[in-house]
């Protein structure tokens, strides 16, 4: 029922001339759904309240409530279509009093952690895109069937969520940037092995499917007591997030799976000063894919003892910096990372091996992620003793990677059966670091087992890589006429 419901939704805002691509469309509805589960979660918490005979303050005063704007209801508890705003006056509500209303919270919560912060700081960022407010009414009527009471039903909201971020990844202007494949992610998780009761952390946060996976795989696979259940709430899970759109699905994404509250920050990570991060800020795990290829402004870059234009280089020092000793990571890179020459690289290579354990490097092929070609690595360390011994697995399918054929599960299960003995394979090996050229501390090793050769990629697949450029490029293009204008 649900996905019948996500499907009409998308189909009403692909007409609405204020939304034009699957991004859009997950953006229009995450702000929909967070109003929706927020009257949720207070319309629970008022009737725990009243069960135990005390008072119950909502956050939103009641016109702005979703029972009394969005679905009005009669006496009799069925909705009321004739107090039902539509058309202009819904859309005029939504633009010049709601957004406006909600946006002020920022300022009057006690702190980023409130859930009061989080509804100022989403209605601050982004905005109502859809410009028919006889469509937005048909959205908030579909939106409104859908429920949150049960786990069951947010662990279908939460599958039908992931798979619309997914496909932002094939939707041009930068979409696949919020999308790592889970099961690479799940993969990681694997080898990392987060515990309860340590902190997580991803600075270049996304659409949060590191906290998400790391979530399910803590909750999964243990037995868990009420105090295990309100630290994995309030106590494990934190990120930060850039990007207006991002930080929204994030948030959004991580309460369906389960997070009511969650610690994620609307900033750049890379405007803090690594000198100012103390003991306390510290975390015991870090799991993220920081984007690549970006560029930081000169004034960022001085936060920074290896100063590079290349975003993923600095996030890397964040990384390290901020890991607890004896803490553990695994982080998505280009693999031009292991070798390439210029002083940033060598410099970030001597400091990893010789602050980290870095002791496994899986290497990705291209066409891991939807609509780049590019090659990844992640590499796998531990805080606090020098690297001895690498040990390599060279991922390889078997088979075209591409949106119609992606990473799976299945893929990466000898890779992490591998890794816990760090056996040599046709497709694994280890390298001593004895030997490495303390000129350059190249990383980059060839398989001397004689793996397999990567498979070429299809035509079409080469056709829908270029497709996703071009879309790139022309936003490029028409942010850089906008500021000439």
């Amino acid at each position: 029922m649900f996905e019948q419901t996500f499907k009409n939704i998308d189909d009403i805002l692909h007409k609405d001339a204020g939304c034009t691509s699957e991004l859009d469309y997950t953006e229009q509805s995450s702000w929909l759904l967070f109003l929706k589960y927020l009257d949720a979660l207070e319309q629970d918490k008022a009737m725990e309240a009243c069960l135990n005979g005390k008072p119950y303050a909502f956050i939103l005063d009641k016109p702005y409530r979703w029972e009394t704007w969005a679905t009005p209801k009669g006496k009799d508890g069925k909705s009321d279509h004739n107090a039902a705003l539509t058309g202009d006056d819904l859309r005029d509500f939504v633009n010049l009093k709601l957004f406006p209303y909600l946006h002020a919270f920022k300022q009057k919560a006690t702190g980023p952690d409130t859930t009061e912060y989080k509804i100022g700081e989403i209605f601050g960022e982004i905005k109502n895109r859809i410009q028919s407010g006889y469509n937005l009414r048909e959205v908030i009527d579909l939106v409104d069937e859908l429920q949150f009471r049960s786990q069951v039903e947010k662990h279908e909201l939460s599958h039908l969520y992931e798979a619309k971020i997914r496909n932002m990844g094939n939707a041009g202007r930068n979409g696949g940037e919020y999308y790592t494949p889970r099961p690479l992610i799940r993969a990681i998780i694997q080898v990392v092995q987060p515990k309860i009761g340590q902190r997580i952390y991803d600075g270049a946060v996304g659409s949060a499917g590191f906290l998400c996976e790391a979530f399910d795989y803590l909750t999964q696979n243990n037995k868990l007591s009420t105090a295990d259940l309100e630290t994995l709430q309030k106590r494990t899970f934190y990120g930060k997030e850039k990007k207006s759109l991002a930080y929204v699905i994030a948030i959004m994404n991580m309460i369906l799976h389960g997070i009511e509250a969650p610690n994620i920050i609307h900033t750049n990570t890379l405007a803090e000063n690594l000198a100012d991060i103390q003991e306390k800020d510290r975390y015991d795990v870090v799991l993220a894919n920081p984007p690549f290829g970006g560029k930081e402004r000169k004034e960022v870059q001085q936060n920074f003892p290896i100063k590079s234009g290349e975003t993923a280089f600095l996030f890397l020092q964040h990384f390290i910096k901020i890991l607890k000793a004896g803490g553990r990571a695994g982080i998505v890179i280009k693999n031009t990372f292991l070798s390439n020459t210029d002083n940033a690289s060598v410099s970030l290579r001597k400091k990893l091996l010789e602050e980290c354990d870095l002791h496994t490097v899986l290497e990705c092929p291209g066409g891991t992620f939807q609509g780049a070609g590019v090659k990844t690595v992640v590499l796998f360390f531990q805080k606090g003793q020098p690297s001895k011994k690498v040990w390599f697995y060279q991922l390889q399918p078997g088979r075209n990677m591409g949106k119609t054929n992606p990473l799976n599960d299945e893929d990466l299960a000898e890779f992490v059966a591998l890794q816990k003995t760090m056996a040599d394979s046709p497709k694994s090996w280890s390298v001593d670091l004895k030997g490495i050229d303390k000129g350059t501390f190249d990383l980059s090793s060839k398989n001397p087992n004689g793996g397999e050769e990567e498979t070429l990629r299809s035509p079409e697949e080469i056709l829908d890589e270029i497709a996703a450029l071009d879309a790139e490029s022309a936003e490029v293009l028409a942010t850089i006429r906008g500021l000439l204008c």
